[in-house]
């Protein structure tokens, strides 16, 4: 288990992965990455039962995480490195041909930590929900855990898993959402409209959380109470920051799919602590 004082460090040196990563490959998806980054920080080294050893692709008997969100992938990669999964070093090759970080996961090439690929926006959640099921009737008692955008959650998909899932009493999945209101064409609002995420939620029969994402303390409780959940699966929405951490990434759509030059790339080390060794 990482201190709180840990977690911001580990966090700090996934965001400068994330940056070094898709300007190395002149692609790729840093705002969203970046606004996910404590959470996932978080329940990689401090709530996930699931270790680089114990991991398996099947996932049985250990703790799952499904990125629903595939474009969110650097924050995904560059928290499995850090975790241990595969050396650092390889978070050099996203995007490049035949690498094992694609621009969005894939079983392909048997990545250690993915169980399942991510691309059409909108499937993951029920892919997570049916892995929960099988553990259901496996009685298996370990946790699926999926991330899903608030972009994404525009997807039909979404909501149609959603009913499964409270149907089926899923208490064993605990889905979480990057609130940060931003996708590529602008402001979730103007494209897509959403309006009150949470009580469409629970009016789907889920149990729904809304904390802050950049704060560890409220990210660890509300992990901690959604594992609590009985007879319900759990959303948890993290309200969050596009870009966080880079004060001119920061807030805005324009960094959703952006590579930064390298002027920025250096702009943005200067605000983010180097804890654990650039790659």
């Amino acid at each position: 288990m990482a201190s709180k004082e840990e977690l911001k460090g580990i966090a700090s040196q996934v965001r400068r992965d994330i940056i070094r990563m898709v300007s190395m490959a002149g692609s790729g998806h840093p705002g969203g990455s970046m606004s996910s980054t404590d959470f996932m920080t978080a329940l990689y080294f401090n709530v996930m039962d699931q270790t680089p050893e114990t991991w398996t692709r099947d996932g049985k008997g250990q703790d799952v995480f499904i990125l629903s969100a595939g474009h969110l992938a650097p924050v995904l990669y560059a928290v499995l490195a850090r975790r241990g999964y595969f050396p650092a070093a390889e978070l050099g090759s996203l995007r490049k041909y035949g690498s094992r970080l694609q621009g969005h996961p894939s079983v392909q090439k048997n990545l250690p930590g993915v169980h399942q690929a991510a691309g059409s926006l909108g499937q993951g959640l029920s892919c997570a929900a049916g892995v929960a099921l099988a553990k259901k009737l496996d009685k298996d008692d370990k946790k699926v855990y999926v991330l899903c955008g608030d972009g994404e959650s525009e997807e039909g998909q979404i909501w149609e898993a959603g009913i499964f899932a409270a149907h089926h009493k899923l208490d064993n999945l605990i889905a979480f959402t990057d609130w940060n209101g931003q996708q590529i064409d602008g402001k979730v609002e103007d494209v897509g409209g959403l309006g009150d995420l949470q009580a469409k939620w629970e009016a789907f029969g889920w149990k729904t959380i809304v904390t802050d994402g950049h704060d560890f303390d409220a990210i660890l409780a509300a992990f901690e109470e959604a594992g609590k959940s009985e007879g319900k699966p759990v959303m948890i929405l993290f309200r969050s920051e596009m870009g966080h951490g880079v004060d001119f990434m920061a807030g805005t759509h324009k960094w959703h799919g952006k590579a930064p030059n390298q002027e920025q790339v250096e702009e943005a080390m200067k605000q983010l602590d180097e804890t654990m060794g650039d790659f």
